[in-house]
């Protein structure tokens, strides 16, 4: 890695360490303001996950500070599977379904930050230089494309509870 390598690499972590800081801020505040079970179960969740990847960028940026060579890193992925547990456990058991306008909203906002993480990740990914530089991009990019699809999946449920069931559930409304 030449230096001017080495200080764009070392740009990139900090800049994309400061994106999982600030979601899983974001995400620890929207959880304690959720006024769902399932709500503060979820945005709790990916708060978590935000913070695994920032631990994962912090390491990431120590090593290449000290070898100046990008190493292979793993990012351990459950394919979203914890989070739709999460999101399925607490469906479950159904409580109130009337969401807030602000929890609404901060869904959509996650899932407007979800895409633009997710952006930067498959940019960085395809502008890789190396190869466990690229793979470790892809992998963070379909996380991070996991949790929007969990959001947007919420996001729905949130919106129209009764038509997310009946979509999810393929019931018949004949009776049927």
């Amino acid at each position: 890695m030449n230096d001017y390598e080495y200080a764009e690499t070392l740009k990139i972590i900090k800049y994309a360490t400061q994106m999982e800081i600030d979601g899983k801020d974001f995400y620890r505040i929207a959880s304690q303001k959720s006024s769902s079970e399932l709500g503060k179960k979820l945005l709790k969740s990916l708060a978590d996950e935000e913070d695994y990847h920032r631990k994962k960028f912090d390491e990431l940026y120590s090593e290449i500070r000290v070898k100046k060579a990008w190493p292979k890193t793993e990012v351990q992925t459950d394919g979203g599977s914890n989070l739709r547990t999460v999101f399925a456990n607490a469906l479950d058991k159904p409580g109130n379904t009337d969401a807030a306008q602000s929890e609404i909203d901060a869904v959509q906002m996650a899932i407007d930050m979800e895409a633009k993480t997710l952006d930067y990740y498959r940019n960085n990914g395809a502008a890789a230089k190396y190869d466990a530089e690229k793979e470790f991009y892809e992998t963070l990019a379909g996380q991070e494309r996991e949790h929007q699809l969990i959001l947007i999946d919420y996001y729905e449920y949130l919106k129209n509870p009764a038509g997310w069931y009946t979509s999810k559930e393929h019931h018949s409304l004949d009776g049927g």
